[in-house]
């Protein structure tokens, strides 16, 4: 529900609102499995729609799906509604579903150049040096002009890296043809675990993301990720990839009335569980700055602890559920959980966690210039949209509707690295034919140094030497014309962007530039 550029949540002693000119503060939700994290995050996301802010948010047990359908008006929520002195009111948001595996919802696609060798290290599970490897390929890429789309385009690039693993050591470090095969084997389980679906074209254009409906609400971008989080690193690494889609495409807009977008990051812990300093500090860096893009960051985990401080430091906007504490571990959980708040004189917030009922939740915003609120023990709102999954066939009729239908359902094979790798090979490999043929120059140095005759194994004369380095200059020197040739054919979305200095963003991706 929304008032006067505010988010109604629910009631303490008093209303508490969300405030629209601080929701790209970023936020969090937390709490035990079952305390009602799921119902916050829906109220949220109904009050930002209703704003006229885009959602994008994961759907891990497929409840979000209920945005799409009116709320049924069951006992349970109109009573909620009277307890809090609010009318409850069935309503049903815009909602665009999406899928990796285009199963539930439209295909979500990202391009190998796009993702990055950090990210994309971090999807195969790659040790640092697996990962420097990985970061030379890419180098040769952006320098050769090959445009990396899909896993065949890597495999066939990684194929070149081993070919020449030695001139490359010299210029870039060791490369170890070990090394590359291992990578080429994480690829195998990535692609037999259906990650290679994810990779590919037509890429994901952020702008999709980011509309509203006729009446002006935002529209909910949901991402079936039930059949996703049997792979948490590639659930992770996805939505990873997108927050820094939006952070490096979008414009630095200032403090807005309200937020472009809002990105729900469910089972945030998946994102940092065995993450490299590296690659947390980046996260950090990209929580803290994405806000002057306008987008907020919301993320939902059953603990504060499972988020690092210096990211936790960034979340404004928070919602406690109940904590069991009944371990040592858990005990220390709600001691944390509580210190992050401003502290209420009237109660104990440490006692609190572990009291709150199931649709109660500890609740701090941000106000005034930026501060948080004190913290009050609120009972949340009802959401006005269904509590719980829609049907297939009503989830197959919002497909059929989608404006988002027919865009990104088929996948797109453009002319890439595999296919120009493989055409250098074709001509290297017809020149040297034609270099060698009956009349040329090599018979003529063959037949100079008598190098045409038998020979004994294993040994190699001075002129059949000569030879050699020759075939050798006459195919390097067409292989390297061609490559001179490569910009002129690259089609594709990216093309434009070969033959001018390959850019990329905090995370390593390529941009769209």
């Amino acid at each position: 529900m929304l008032e006067d550029g505010k988010i109604f949540i629910g009631k303490s002693t008093k209303p508490e609102y969300l405030d629209l000119r601080l929701a790209n503060r970023h936020g969090l939700i937390t709490g035990a499995t079952g305390t009602g994290k799921t119902v916050s995050l829906q109220v949220l996301a109904e009050g930002f729609s209703n704003a006229g802010v885009p959602v994008f948010a994961a759907d891990i047990k497929g409840d979000l799906s209920g945005l799409a359908a009116p709320g049924s008006g069951k006992e349970p929520l109109v009573k909620r509604a009277q307890d809090i002195g609010i009318e409850y009111k069935p309503d049903q948001f815009p909602v665009v579903f999406w899928d990796i595996f285009g199963e539930q919802g439209h295909r979500v696609r990202a391009t190998i150049s796009e993702m990055g060798p950090l990210l994309l290290s971090r999807l195969l599970d790659l040790n640092e040096t697996q990962e420097g490897v990985l970061n030379i390929a890419f180098r040769v890429a952006d320098e050769q002009g090959l445009l990396l789309l899909d896993l065949k385009d890597l495999r066939a690039l990684l194929q070149l890296i081993s070919d020449n693993a030695s001139e490359l050591t010299t210029t870039y470090g060791n490369v170890s043809k070990a090394t590359i095969g291992t990578i080429q084997r994480q690829l195998l389980v990535l692609e037999n675990q259906q990650g290679d679906e994810f990779l590919g074209e037509p890429a994901l254009d952020i702008k999709d993301l980011m509309r509203t409906d006729r009446d002006g609400r935002g529209v909910v971008n949901i991402l079936a990720a039930d059949k996703l989080m049997s792979n948490p690193r590639l659930y992770s690494t996805f939505l990873l990839w997108l927050m820094s889609e939006l952070f490096e495409e979008l414009p630095e807009v200032g403090d807005l009335d309200q937020p472009k977008l809002v990105f729900f990051f469910d089972e945030a812990h998946l994102l940092f569980n065995d993450a490299p300093k590296a690659l947390v500090e980046t996260v950090e860096r990209v929580v803290r700055l994405i806000r002057s893009k306008g987008v907020g960051v919301y993320f939902i985990t059953q603990n504060p602890v499972d988020v690092p401080e210096t990211v936790l430091a960034q979340l404004g906007n928070r919602v406690q559920h109940a904590l069991r504490a009944y371990t040592p571990r858990e005990q220390k959980a709600v001691r944390v959980a509580a210190q992050t708040f401003r502290q209420n004189p009237a109660f104990d917030t440490e006692k609190a966690i572990t009291e709150l009922g199931v649709g109660e939740a500890l609740v701090s915003t941000l106000e005034g210039k930026g501060a948080p609120s004190m913290v009050e023990r609120t009972l949340i709102a009802p959401p006005m949209a269904q509590v719980g999954p829609i049907e297939l066939s009503e989830r197959q009729q919002i497909l059929n509707a989608s404006p988002m239908r027919g865009k990104y359902d088929q996948a797109v094979d453009v002319e890439s690295a595999y296919e120009m790798l493989a055409k250098r090979a074709e001509q290297a490999a017809a020149d040297a034919r034609a270099a060698e043929g009956g009349g040329g120059i090599l018979d003529m140095l063959g037949n100079i140094f008598g190098t045409n005759g038998p020979q004994r194994k294993g040994t190699m004369t001075v002129g059949q030497k000569v030879v050699r380095e020759v075939t050798r200059t006459v195919v390097n020197q067409t292989v390297g014309n061609i490559a001179a040739e490569i910009g002129k054919s690259i089609g594709g979305r990216q093309g434009s962007s070969i033959g001018r200095a390959i850019v990329r963003g905090t995370l390593g991706g390529l941009l769209r530039r």
